[in-house]
């Protein structure tokens, strides 16, 4: 038997060391994508609201009043927040940002949620544009891997340290007779984006790696696939939404909730 055969057949544990949760009030770092607006602001603010915890918020444009506003969010006891730039379509943003941070303190990541994303365009198979096909794939597929690789040194850093990706159902193969919706641009980007994260379970077990579905949520982009599909708004509120995700990231283990595709709701999604 070769090493790849051996590899194949020699049960995961083996590769495995014990993972731990975020102990709550420990020092705590936490990087977040497309960070000023919709589930990724909820976030930033919940992760601030807990004490001795840094965010990273991460933006497309550092300088945009709603990136600005950042600044003023209530922060509890001994947190603090930096604001980096990362365009999900850049190869280097990533890796930039990792350097800026490192200069402020930032020196370990126990958390990574890659939630930045678009959702310009709703056309089935027989009309998708290939190169609106491939922008959603680059910033919502390509994107993630560009995030991970530059995180993964910090991470590693953390004991248990997750990485999680803001999935939905309309990037599901399995689940497709559920989300039977025109969304070839978005829901082939979001496979993409599936895949990579739960290769990261397998591929690294030092560290948690999970999607979550946030549902259908009153967001900016939420609300315009609403009325694609002749309904007035979303119908999960984002505050409701958040706390579902937050819930959980902060249940996940290595033996438990790892290498799935976790609704908010708690349940699971088919990949």
């Amino acid at each position: 038997m070769n090493l790849q055969s051996l590899l194949c057949v020699l049960p995961s544990q083996l590769f495995r060391k014990k993972s731990v949760e975020m102990p709550g009030g420990s020092p705590t770092s936490v990087l977040i994508t497309g960070a000023n607006r919709g589930i990724g602001l909820g976030l930033v603010e919940t992760y601030l609201s807990r004490p001795s915890t840094t965010v990273v918020a991460a933006v497309r444009d550092p300088n945009h009043p709603s990136s600005q506003k950042l600044s003023s969010l209530h922060k509890a006891p001994s947190s603090n927040l930096r604001v980096v730039k990362i365009d999900s379509k850049s190869a280097t943003d990533p890796a930039n940002a990792m350097s800026q941070i490192k200069t402020q303190g930032v020196n370990a990541l126990n958390l990574v949620i890659a939630n930045a994303g678009i959702c310009n365009d709703l056309s089935p198979l027989a009309t998708a544009d290939p190169a609106v096909v491939k922008e959603h794939v680059d910033v919502n597929g390509v994107g993630p891997l560009y995030l991970f690789q530059a995180t993964l040194p910090l991470l590693q850093k953390s004991e248990g340290a997750k990485f999680v990706g803001i999935g939905s159902p309309l990037g599901s193969i399995g689940g497709m007779d559920q989300r039977p919706y025109p969304s070839t641009a978005y829901g082939t980007s979001k496979a993409v984006q599936h895949w990579i994260v739960r290769k990261i379970h397998y591929e690294h077990p030092e560290l948690v790696a999970l999607v979550v579905d946030p549902g259908f949520v009153q967001t900016d982009m939420g609300n315009a696939g609403a009325r694609a599909i002749g309904m007035e708004k979303a119908f999960t509120e984002t505050k409701d939404s958040v706390a579902g995700i937050v819930a959980q990231i902060d249940a996940a283990t290595k033996e438990k909730g790892s290498g799935s595709f976790a609704m908010w709701t708690g349940e699971t999604f088919p990949w």
